[in-house]
């Protein structure tokens, strides 16, 4: 039979039931997936008007080759077919791939259209890369692509997932931009 909470909401028994953290035959429970990062539909909002202002400007040094933190994903728009250019946090992998974080889940537009292309170009210090097959991955698997300080701030962040993108086959290792 159900009982009241201390809220007035009822609470079955089989929910009331605590077992000790640590006793055997338990498991502890799994990490949250996704990110910590959760926005409204009013801050999510906001951030798209400042990106629209502040990409542009952005755009004008990410890619080049003084610029180690910042790329250029170039993608195709999924619904419109139109060309987008964002900059993006990428890092290199050691296999010739690029490693983004998912800053805001998997809810944005620009990870949409790479996973319905199945991938895209990336211009990373003044070089373009066509990279393929997008997977989304966790920290763990992406941290050797970042040095120390930027795991640690990726993690007080609380970013857990990102995308993963390998050089696409038959491509070169990278082309001049």
């Amino acid at each position: 039979m159900p009982t009241r909470h201390s809220r007035g909401t009822a609470v079955s028994a089989a929910a009331r039931v605590r077992v000790p953290a640590g006793q055997p035959g338990t498991a502890a429970p799994p990490p949250a997936a996704g990110n910590a990062v959760r926005l409204g539909p009013r801050a999510r909002r906001l951030i798209r008007a400042v990106a629209r202002a502040v990409n542009p400007l952005v755009l004008r040094v990410a890619g080049r080759r003084h610029m180690p933190v910042l790329g250029i994903v170039h993608h195709r728009g999924r619904k419109t077919g139109r060309l987008y250019a964002t900059p993006l946090g990428v890092r290199p992998t050691a296999d010739g791939g690029f490693v983004i974080p998912l800053t805001f889940s998997d809810a944005s537009h620009w990870y949409r259209n790479i996973l319905a292309a199945g991938g895209c170009e990336i211009t990373y210090l003044g070089a373009s890369h066509v990279v393929a097959r997008p997977t989304v991955v966790d920290r763990a698997a992406a941290g050797p692509a970042y040095p120390r300080y930027e795991r640690l701030s990726l993690r007080l962040l609380g970013l857990n997932e990102f995308v993963r993108l390998a050089r696409a086959p038959g491509s070169p290792a990278a082309s001049a931009a």
